[in-house]
């Protein structure tokens, strides 16, 4: 996977390059991260990518000219088919679903991180072919939610991660949030184990039986969903397996609290 970011602040992505999934996937070949900084394309010697917006009003717009050709700098050494993508809090909301669209595609992707009021309207309607954002607040710049599309997608790359099924076990792979983990010790000390009140793995875990197991995931799977994000089920249909799960979940919790 190719992307290409273009950026003023290409040294905050040192965190995706050195370390981490991503820094494992760029020093295995399976990301190819390309960073460009829109200064690197103007003409005047105070490199000037920015200027006053037109109406008035406070801060300042990124120009088209250094964005457009630090956009035609990237598709030269990408596909044909290479995807822009602007980072705006007036984009669609970035999901899951959104990163594994956007993976089957098999596009190249070019992300502009603006910075102050944003860029240029006339740059967003000639050179830009989707506009996401990853949530209902304002940042500094788009860097940061360029680094979370990233990491979103290394993580779905065939061989990113360490083990293969980890990607289809993740929350909202399938819809639903996660199930709880577990690991060694089996028992916690006694004083933690007075602190929240319980210090045992859960049965079907150390029971070794594989369809218990994946069925107790299930149920706690949904249950979680149902406590801490019942939208997501709201148009979900459920098989009538998934329903009887969370039936019982959702009796289990009623009768414990």
């Amino acid at each position: 996977m190719r992307i290409s970011v273009i950026t003023l602040f290409p040294g905050m992505f040192d965190a995706l390059t050195g370390e981490g999934v991503t820094g494992r996937a760029i020093k295995q070949g399976l990301l190819e991260l390309n960073l460009l900084n829109p200064r690197d394309f103007t003409e005047d010697n105070h490199r000037t990518v920015d200027d006053r917006p037109y109406g008035g009003g406070p801060g300042m717009v990124m120009m088209v000219e250094p964005l457009r050709q630090a956009i035609d700098s990237a598709r030269r050494g990408s596909n044909d088919k290479a995807r822009v993508i602007y980072l705006s809090p007036q984009g669609q909301c970035f999901e899951q679903r959104t990163a594994r669209r956007l993976l089957n595609t098999d596009q190249d992707l070019i992300l502009i991180a603006g910075r102050y009021e944003g860029i240029d309207q006339r740059l967003i309607d000639s050179e830009v072919d989707e506009e996401l954002s990853i949530g209902d607040y304002v940042l500094s710049g788009g860097e940061l939610a360029a680094m979370v599309v990233i990491d979103t997608l290394t993580r779905l790359v065939p061989g990113a991660l360490g083990h293969q099924d980890s990607a289809a076990q993740d929350s909202f792979a399938d819809g639903l949030l996660d199930c709880p983990h577990y690991t060694r010790p089996e028992r916690l000390p006694d004083h933690l184990s007075t602190q929240l009140g319980y210090s045992a793995i859960p049965a079907p875990l150390l029971s070794g039986d594989h369809a218990a197991i994946q069925r107790w995931r299930n149920k706690q799977a949904l249950g979680t969903t149902w406590l801490k994000r019942p939208d997501l089920l709201e148009n979900r249909t459920l098989s009538a397996e998934q329903q009887q799960l969370l039936d019982e979940y959702i009796l289990e919790y009623n009768t414990t609290d």
